[in-house]
């Protein structure tokens, strides 16, 4: 029984994480000095945080979801794709907003993770929910 609620966790964990680094991040983009910013970093260091805290909540409640899902390996890999997809994107759009190299199609492929997630996370509730034991 231990073992089945391990991804659920893991992404509990990872849900937790992404809002701990919401919260980091709004203060570093509020707080940053101008001058370690790059002309319109402030904006896109704010809209990447606000992209992390939204894949925050949902890799919460994908996770709690996942206990129940018929289709829990389509949630896990949904569950993947978010958290890959918001690392990509975020350092995509932070690493220039603090005035480094742009890193190519990193924040787009990052932005097409996140969608894919999104579409599984969906499709993932047109199984029937699975019976709770006990």
């Amino acid at each position: 029984m231990r073992s089945s609620h391990a991804p659920s966790r893991a992404w509990l964990a990872a849900g937790a994480l992404l809002g701990l680094l919401t919260v980091a991040g709004a203060a570093l983009s509020a707080h940053l000095p101008d001058r370690l910013l790059a002309p319109g970093g402030r904006d896109s260091l704010r809209a990447a945080v606000q992209v992390i805290g939204w894949h925050a909540a949902a890799l919460l409640a994908a996770a709690l979801w996942m206990r129940d899902a018929a289709w829990r390996r389509l949630v896990h890999v949904a569950c993947l794709c978010l958290l890959t997809g918001t690392a990509c994107f975020s350092i995509g759009v932070c690493v220039p907003a603090l005035g480094g190299r742009h890193l190519g199609r990193l924040a787009p492929t990052g932005g097409i993770l996140q969608m894919a997630g999104w579409l599984l996370l969906a499709i993932s509730t047109l199984g029937r929910p699975r019976r709770r034991d006990g």
